[in-house]
């Protein structure tokens, strides 16, 4: 019975990757901010383990606490949208810290045991912001870039340990938390000058033709952990697939 250890699981993405593995029969940690173990199934496969990926402490202590795994999904993080210069230096270093540097610092912490077991998957969530160029996301987007190409990369150092390196890449998931994940404020993010420009922008999110569903990115996720054909990127969700092959 294999174990997967999923980041930033108390709602969206990571909550439905975590109950896809479970129905799956797999053993699952999953972890949270702030834990909240009435979300999941209640089940001797499922554990919860407190963890913000921007604390080194708090990373190895849940690495500690998890103990052997054999998947690591790198889900956590954060939305900011607006016009960069409305968007201070401190916000864009905080979006980093979670996208970016949470997600290097748990693939280190847990590469060791992969490459001494010679097995293992690491998935990073990226974003279908990184499939085309998209307003308003000039930030976010370039926290989740360098999540691509660190991916890229990494998979080639792996590979000779037997490690997979994986990336899904959601399209728009209206029914996440992605922007209640981040203290934004729409009419400091998008100051007056922007707004003939942002507001054609923010109608057409409000009724997008295609979405991408907590299920798609699952299944993606799902794909990718299990996947032995080599292939690095799943856009996941009818938009980002779309995007992707154009």
């Amino acid at each position: 019975m294999k174990t997967v250890l999923i980041t930033g699981c108390s709602s969206g993405y990571g909550l439905a990757t975590a109950r896809r593995f479970h129905d799956q029969g797999w053993n699952v940690i999953a972890t949270m901010r702030t834990p909240r173990e009435d979300i999941l199934p209640r089940s001797e496969r499922l554990r919860v383990l407190r963890l913000d990926v921007t604390s080194p402490g708090g990373i190895a202590a849940a690495i500690d606490a998890a103990g052997r795994i054999d998947v690591l999904v790198n889900n956590a993080g954060i939305g900011v949208i607006g016009a960069l210069e409305a968007t201070s230096m401190a916000k864009a270093r905080e979006v980093f810290e979670t996208n970016t540097f949470g997600v290097m610092a748990m693939t280190q912490a847990v590469i060791p045991q992969f490459r001494l077991s010679r097995s293992g998957v690491i998935v990073n969530v990226t974003s279908s912001v990184t499939l085309a160029p998209m307003p308003l996301a000039s930030v976010y987007t370039a926290s989740k870039m360098a999540i691509e190409g660190f991916t890229a990369s990494l998979e080639h150092e792996l590979r000779a340990f037997g490690v997979g390196v994986k990336l899904v890449e959601p399209g728009y998931g209206p029914t996440t938390r992605f922007t209640q994940n981040s203290d934004l404020d729409l009419a400091q993010a998008v100051p007056e000058p922007y707004r003939p420009f942002a507001q054609p922008i923010l109608d057409a999110f409000a009724t997008p033709a295609l979405v991408t569903t907590e299920a798609d990115v699952a299944d993606a996720v799902w794909r990718a952990a299990n996947d032995t054909t080599g292939q690095l990127r799943y856009p996941a969700g009818p938009d980002a697939v779309a995007l992707a092959a154009s």
